[in-house]
């Protein structure tokens, strides 16, 4: 699988074949090249992902991004997943390592085209990986690319078309193949150090590679690359002296307290909501409607300023949350490679990785609304608020009264998520008669602790704030909290955790040969078999499955998934100039579930200079444990509301922040009724060379998925009422407090329906006695980002929404990569350019932005600009210079201008910044580095 074969075939190459050899390779001396492409040769035969048979060049019917090490290095990406991330394909839905406290914390994932992690198939080496241990929003399980040395890495392949009969119908909007080093022979040393130009964020790493044996001359080969590493966490406040991103005080930018997301502690709504400050605050007897006052000591507890209009005590989230987690790291991978006569090898690999990753957010809240199995728990008001009983010390009132307040004498909650992954695989291929065979036994396997702490148990809170005789003891709070002993810290916030565990066993045959001689070569023909058992646990986070910690969702889920699959493939050259291919896959799940699915494909070369080629392919994926199978979701998001804010005007009573996002918890149960995802995909695009020099591809694609596992409608769920809310009425009126949580379950929603254009484009300039330099251009725009419902059909192509889609990220119309490499001598320099481009800040396209805003400032304007999200462009530099045939020096800045992240007030996975701007937010960053080699 995507290794060389052990076999030539000769087969005429075209100046465009040429062409795409240069663009698919590294850097390379223009003289070089120009020699190739006038002398043809025998070329050895390769796979491409998307294929499983052998062939002489790089061009398929499908297309095929690849990236080389080279790629990776001149952007001072440290990581497989940093760079992937940067890829122009990867959209909303995408899980970087910022998002610390989200369900997947210490995980990283690739989303193409937007259709989220889930969506997106991950190879090593043409082979799957069991997926990470935590379900992204609880439901989509993903495979983790943090866990693969860079060292190893030989190069990555995209399959951008959607779907794969080859790998599995359930990569419907893509494939990323890992392709690691297939055999080494020598040693290579390489360390680095990293550091912002703020002085933190340090980042340390050190790779050791080595090898011994020669295939060809000992017939063995044995490597193993060892990768270690620790980044140290930055805490948003430390980026205060970058506008919005260190501080969640958007004041000074036109919002209000209320209205500014992450600025705790604002009485809203008269007086009638809000509140949660690090004094505390209480709703005072016989008020109609009910009203907060604040207790004493803001001046001794907070340094916000100024303080709220409103009578609440601000306190600002940025001095508690991290902007990036604590990691270390260490990942090792080995292989072996042991020839058996002249025509066959067996070859084994070995996998391991440990990664702990630490995120610090805020103090939690004594009250709220959060979800279990058993429903919703509303501890701000009714039966089972949170009170102050008669008798305690910060209670003035001769009666039990409802409380709010944010712990900050207990501590910011801290996660700590350790990842253990291991990967075994051993395997035979070779040539039998005619036949080219490969056939293996894959094991692997992931263990995650998740181990929190600063969060607060409900039934220990109730009872030391309201019970004067709790056996834990009585807790002040506020200015009172020093005279807490630890013993009641340990009653009310004890560690809990949640174990993880996600398994893959897959055994796979694939076989390929040439069938009969067609007018463009041989009529070629491969099939193969698989099956694979894959397992997914999370037990629930303590005290979670009787809906015991306050403010923290539910999620759980258990279940195996036995697959037999089939699939055959034929590549035909009917003429020089036109080849055709065709495969079909049968997936047959256990559960009952299964399908047959094809695709097809051509590529049509009339002149030396044109290509024409196309692919269409049908995707299928049955529900996953965390969907149909035993266990649940309760989570946060935003929502709009449209009770408090009828069309984008506050109701009677009502202020412009209720016409903001507002924070509600989620409960989504799962459904057993599901069906099976099902997915139709399209490319047709043209392959340029109109230069010796210049590489032009231009691809269309489409990706449209049916019967969508999704959660259910949050919008739907409000309209029909299905919500529970607060007692801050507006104006008395019932119905119409605050929404605390919404119920859905998961549902297959009508459709979603993504398209759009990529554009790769490569040029190379030969500068004689000055080197050469190569111009490159990856531009991906989407066209079209629908999702229909129902009979309404929603459109996300070019605004911030939908957050139960998009995890709050957007959908952004256009993203490009512009870089230029300059090699001259012994010195390499490359420059990236990085642009996303604008967003509306509104939920999906349509209506008008007065109504439909995600924020407004406080003087009821939409928010930001005119409610856009302004675009946001970077500037990376590096450079390489081999100091001696063993020796070389490497350097890296990224955001070189320190360009700062445009304003985002919605986004719940960042203060105040879009997780797609993160370089913004960390500010200009450095790295350098050295490489030795010994051969």
């Amino acid at each position: 699988m995507n290794s060389h074969v052990p076999q030539h075939a000769a087969r005429r190459r075209t100046p465009l074949s040429a062409a795409l050899l240069v663009l698919l390779a590294p850097t390379a001396a223009l003289p070089a090249f120009a020699q190739e492409a006038e002398a043809p040769t025998n070329l050895d035969r390769i796979t491409v992902t998307g294929s499983n048979i052998p062939r002489t060049n790089t061009e398929t019917p499908s297309p095929v991004q690849v990236v080389t090490r080279q790629d990776i290095d001149r952007t001072g990406k440290t990581t497989v997943a940093e760079y992937l991330q940067t890829l122009t394909s990867d959209g909303a839905g995408s899980i970087p390592k910022t998002f610390g406290n989200g369900f997947a914390g210490g995980g990283a994932g690739i989303s193409l085209r937007g259709l989220g992690a889930g969506s997106t198939l991950v190879l090593l080496n043409g082979r799957r990986m069991a997926t990470y241990g935590l379900a992204d929003d609880g439901q989509k399980v993903f495979t983790d690319l943090s866990t693969i040395p860079l060292d190893a890495v030989e190069r990555v392949e995209v399959l951008k078309d959607g779907a794969s009969a080859i790998y599995g119908s359930d990569a419907i909007a893509g494939v990323v193949n890992i392709i690691l080093r297939t055999d080494f022979t020598g040693a290579i040393l390489r360390g680095s150090y990293g550091m912002s130009d703020d002085s933190d964020g340090n980042a340390r790493k050190a790779t050791l590679t080595a090898g011994t044996g020669n295939l060809a001359e000992d017939g063995w080969n044995a490597f193993f690359s060892l990768d270690v590493g620790k980044t140290d966490g930055i805490k948003a406040s430390d980026r205060d002296n970058r506008k919005w991103i260190g501080t969640g005080d958007l004041r000074p930018w036109g919002y209000s307290a209320g209205g500014s997301q992450f600025l705790g502690g604002a009485i809203t709504g008269g007086g009638t909501g809000g509140g949660n400050s690090q004094v505390g605050s209480v709703f005072v007897p016989g008020t109609d409607p009910a009203t907060l006052t604040s207790l004493p000591g803001c001046a001794q507890l907070s340094n916000v300023s100024p303080q709220d209009a409103g009578g609440g005590c601000l306190w600002d989230m940025a001095d508690w949350r991290d902007l990036t987690p604590e990691e270390k790291y260490v990942n090792l991978f080995a292989r072996g490679t042991f020839a058996i006569g002249d025509s066959s090898e067996i070859y084994t690999e070995f996998g391991y990785s440990k990664k702990e990753t630490v995120f610090h957010n805020t103090p939690s809240n004594v009250s709220g609304a959060w979800g279990y199995p058993g429903g919703p728990v509303n501890a701000n008001s009714g039966p089972g608020a949170v009170v102050l009983g008669v008798g305690h010390p910060d209670n003035p009132y001769d009666e039990p009264v409802r409380v709010r307040y944010n712990a900050a004498d207990v501590g910011g909650r801290v996660t700590d998520n350790t990842n253990e992954f291991f990967r075994f695989l051993a395997g035979i291929k070779g040539t039998w008669g005619d036949w080219d065979y490969d056939t293996a036994y894959l094991h692997s396997s992931t263990n995650l602790v998740n181990k929190r702490t600063g969060f607060l148990r409900y039934s220990a809170v109730q009872c030391a704030l309201g019970n004067a005789a709790c056996p834990g003891g009585v807790w002040n709070i506020g200015l009172g909290s020093d005279a807490n002993p630890q013993s009641l810290y340990d009653y009310i916030s004890p560690e809990i955790r949640a174990y993880a565990k996600s398994s893959l066993d897959m055994f796979d045959f694939t076989a390929s040969r040439g069938i009969y001689d067609l007018k463009g070569g041989p009529l070629s023909l491969a099939f193969g078999t698989e099956w694979r058992r894959t397992t997914n646990s999370l037990t629930p986070q303590t005290y979670t499955d009787v809906g015991d910690i306050i403010g923290l969702g539910y999620s759980a889920y258990d279940g195996t998934q036995n697959v037999y699959a089939g699939y055959l493939e034929l590549s035909a050259p009917v003429l020089e100039s036109l080849e055709l291919s065709a495969a079909v896959r049968y997936d047959k799940y256990e559960s009952g579930d299964d399908a047959v699915k094809p695709k097809f494909g051509f590529k049509w070369n009339p002149i030396d200079w044109f290509a024409l080629r196309g692919t269409y392919a049908e995707g299928f994926r049955a529900p996953n444990p965390a969907e149909n199978g035993d266990g649940g979701l309760a989570a946060f998001s935003n929502a709009l509301d449209p009770v408090r804010c009828p069309n984008g005007t506050p109701a009677p009573g009502g202020t412009p922040d209720d016409c903001g996002l507002q924070p509600v918890a989620i409960i989504t149960t799962p459904n057993p009724d599901l069906k099976p995802e099902e997915s139709k995909s399209y490319s047709l695009g043209i392959v340029l060379q109109p230069t010796r020099t210049t590489s032009i591809t231009v691809d269309a694609w489409r990706i449209k998925r049916t019967n969508e596992i999704a959660q259910g409608s949050t919008a739907d769920a409000i309209a029909a009422g299905d919500v529970l809310r607060d007692t801050d009425l507006l104006n008395g009126v019932p119905g119409t407090g605050t929404i605390l949580a919404i119920n859905t379950q998961y549902v297959n929603a009508n459709s979603s329906e993504v398209e759009g254009i990529d554009t790769d484009i490569r040029q190379d300039i030969p500068m004689g006695a000055y080197g050469d330099m190569r111009l490159d251009l990856q531009w991906s725009h989407i066209k079209k980002f629908e999702r229909t419902e129902g009979d309404i059909t929603h459109e996300y192509a070019g605004t911030h929404g939908n957050c139960d889609v998009t995890n709050c990220i957007g959908t952004p119309k256009d993203r490009v990569n512009f870089g230029a490499t300059w090699n001259y001598n012994a010195w390499t320099v490359s420059g990236i350019v990085n642009y996303i481009s604008s967003m509306d800040n509104t939920p999906e396209t349509g209506g008008s932005k007065d109504e439909t805003c995600l924020n407004f400032r406080a003087d009821g304007s939409p928010a930001p600009g005119d409610c856009e999200l302004a675009s946001f462009t970077t500037f990376d530099l590096s450079a390489n210079w081999k100091a001696t045939d063993a020796l070389e020096i490497f350097g890296s800045v990224q955001n070189v201008f320190d360009r700062t992240a445009p304003l985002d007030p919605a986004t719940y996975g960042a203060i105040n910044y879009n997780p797609l701007h993160f370089s913004g937010a960390i500010g200009r960053y450095f790295t350098v580095g050295a490489k030795y080699t010994w051969n």
